[in-house]
């Protein structure tokens, strides 16, 4: 055999060798092993922001422990059951979210997301699982005054920092002075406080509020959900925990399980009243 015949066939060899070891470093972060680590650990990890009731919010039990329901926590739980490992859930700030998910402190994230792009830069996300219209919340001696986005032009309207409803205050009120915070019912506070005259928020948010707080009432203008709607923040490259994760979504609209969920957590919402 020739020398140059020899350098060849061992280019070659080292060539495929290294290829091996890049396609081995590659893989330990693909999907089977993020879905193999939450099953060996026997827990799904996942974050939410407990303050957007009916989604997820915090109860007392009957045992005046603190608890976060709502019908995420729902999905969350039919996920698990599904996947055969426990549930944990770890309560954050919304905007938080999506680099929990990304750097995997967390492993899906429950939380009334919308996929929009800029999202979907950081995180993949499972089908839609519930759309959604959204609302602006006013006080009740303002429900003729701001009626629609147009008639608050000017003014300080509240969303949550991070939400798909920062945008839409943005996009839909002209000239808004956005006023961002990372947990809704600071910005209840602040629109009852007169610190700001408007909140947007989903109309199910919205609604549960108004029950809460008899001074509040929803503007009659309604926006719906042009992204597509709530699905789950998986990361990156998790091919077969999205696979599972929309099975497990598919199984409950089949079964109808969603409006069920809804039912229930308005109904512990109205409890805590």
């Amino acid at each position: 055999m020739k020398k140059g015949m020899i350098k060849k066939i061992l280019a070659v060899t080292i060539v495929g060798v290294m290829g091996l070891g890049l396609v081995s470093c590659g893989g330990k972060k693909d999907a089977k092993d993020k879905l193999s680590e939450i099953k060996e650990k026997g827990k799904l990890v996942v974050g939410l922001s407990a303050d957007y009731a009916p989604y997820e919010f915090h109860i007392l039990d009957e045992n005046g422990q603190d608890k976060i329901v709502g019908f995420d926590v729902d999905i969350a739980n039919e996920i698990a059951k599904d996947l055969g490992v426990e549930l944990e859930l770890q309560d954050m700030n919304f905007e938080n979210l999506v680099a929990g998910v990304s750097s995997g402190k967390i492993d899906l994230a429950i939380s009334g997301m919308t996929p929009d792009e800029e999202r979907k830069k950081s995180i993949d996300f499972s089908d839609i699982y519930y759309t959604a219209e959204h609302g602006m919340l006013v006080r009740v001696a303002d429900k003729d005054k701001y009626k629609t986005f147009e008639d608050l032009k000017g003014q300080k309207v509240g969303a949550q920092m991070g939400a798909i409803q920062a945008e839409i205050a943005e996009e839909k009120v002209p000239e808004a002075n956005l006023q961002l915070l990372s947990n809704v019912n600071d910005l209840v506070l602040a629109l009852k406080g007169g610190k700001i005259e408007a909140l947007v928020v989903e109309l199910p948010v919205a609604q549960m509020i108004v029950k809460n707080n008899p001074e509040l009432t929803i503007g009659e203008e309604k926006v719906k959900d042009t992204e597509g709607g709530s699905a789950v923040g998986i990361q990156k490259n998790q091919e077969a925990l999205l696979e599972k994760v929309n099975a497990t979504i598919n199984r409950i609209k089949e079964e109808k399980l969603l409006d069920k969920f809804i039912i229930e957590a308005n109904e512990l919402a109205e409890k805590q009243k």
